[in-house]
């Protein structure tokens, strides 16, 4: 029996509800398969946190978190604290602090799911978005100066390196190399942005070399948006600075079918450190209590999890169970449905139980 220590951070809005939700289908699926276990202890970090201490995690939660092998994450930000201080109190300390520079966001139309592009369905759409998750425009240096005054002065200044330029494109070359159309498409500005973007455009033709299996080109970010709704089939592995690959995968999840669909792995490629695993559609404070939240995006967060841990027929039985409820029509609101969140992880963790071994 495998066994593995998961940090499980639901953190806020409608983060509690999915991650419940994942974590009841990982239990369905454990019992299933009966080859491995999950060791799930729950932290209570986040916005309700940081108004009763003053910090969104404590001093040490990083030595805590240390310890195991995943953290299942629920999203984080709240109506009534400033975002940038949710955000840079707990989710980017954790990306930061555990070098998880690999942000891989899987994009596909799920049976069942209609995207809002004419005539595209499941297969026309799947993609992988590579996002270089410890540097470039979210680095984190800047400042302020004359702070209220008229001559205020701010700067918000973006980070590149040989060395994290050149380990995100090699990650993304790999990956590529690993799917079935061995293509993967770069993302640069290096028309405006004519530093970084230049160098990030040189050492992507370099890492290149060390792959000659894998067709690869190169798209401006505008023309990127362009392409991904007029010519989705022409794309397959996605790769894109931090900024750049945040807004373009939002706009994947979109086209997709809905934020709520969507998946994320912050992954440490070295494995030094635990990597975490979050959906992407955020704290959601609109819908939050109102059990009608997509788990589906926390449970391919889950399989994405899974294969990480290195348990890929899990993985694949959890994503065929829901494939085979979105077929069915088991659909939340956000995807023109009227399930709720309850019925779809019931659906979910019926058809994991009734899937033959």
């Amino acid at each position: 029996m495998r066994e593995y220590n998961i940090a499980a951070i639901p953190a806020d809005g409608i983060g509690p509800e999915v991650i419940a939700a994942g974590l009841q289908a990982l239990s369905v699926l454990e019992r299933r398969m009966g080859t491995f276990r999950l060791r799930v202890q729950e932290f209570p970090w986040g916005s309700d946190y940081y108004k009763q201490h003053g910090v969104m995690m404590p001093a040490d939660g990083l030595d805590t978190l240390k310890a195991f092998d995943a953290i299942y994450f629920g999203a984080v930000g709240a109506p009534d604290v400033p975002d940038h201080v949710t955000l840079w109190g707990l989710r980017l300390p954790i990306c930061q602090g555990f070098d998880q520079y690999a942000n891989v966001r899987p994009t596909k139309i799920l049976p069942g799911v209609t995207s809002p592009l004419a005539g595209v369905g499941p297969g026309d759409l799947d993609w992988v978005i590579v996002r270089e998750n410890s540097e470039g425009e979210y680095a984190g240096h800047g400042g302020r100066a004359h702070k209220g005054l008229p001559e205020e002065v701010a700067t918000e200044v973006a980070i590149f390196t040989r060395v994290g330029v050149t380990r995100i494109m090699r990650y993304a070359f790999r990956l590529a190399q690993a799917r079935p159309r061995k293509f993967l498409t770069v993302v640069t500005k290096s028309n405006a942005q004519r530093f970084g973007m230049v160098m990030w455009d040189e050492i992507a033709a370099e890492v290149a070399k060390e792959f000659p299996d894998v067709t690869w080109d190169k798209m401006l970010v505008d023309a990127m948006t362009m392409r991904m709704v007029l010519k989705p089939q022409s794309l397959d592995t996605i790769v894109a600075t931090n900024l750049h690959a945040d807004i373009l995968s939002d706009l994947a999840a979109a086209l997709a079918g809905s934020l709520g669909v969507a998946p994320t792995g912050n992954v440490d490629p070295e494995r030094r450190y635990p990597s975490m695993f979050e959906p992407i559609h955020g704290s959601a404070f609109d819908i939050a209590g109102k059990g009608i939240a997509n788990p589906v995006a926390t449970f391919w967060t889950a399989a994405q999890m899974l294969e990480h841990l290195g348990e890929p027929d899990a993985a694949t039985r959890l994503m065929a169970a829901v494939e085979r409820v979105t077929a069915a029509g088991v659909l939340t609101p956000d995807l023109g449905g009227r399930a709720t969140t309850r019925e779809v992880t019931e659906a979910v963790c019926d058809a994991i139980h009734s899937a033959n071994v």
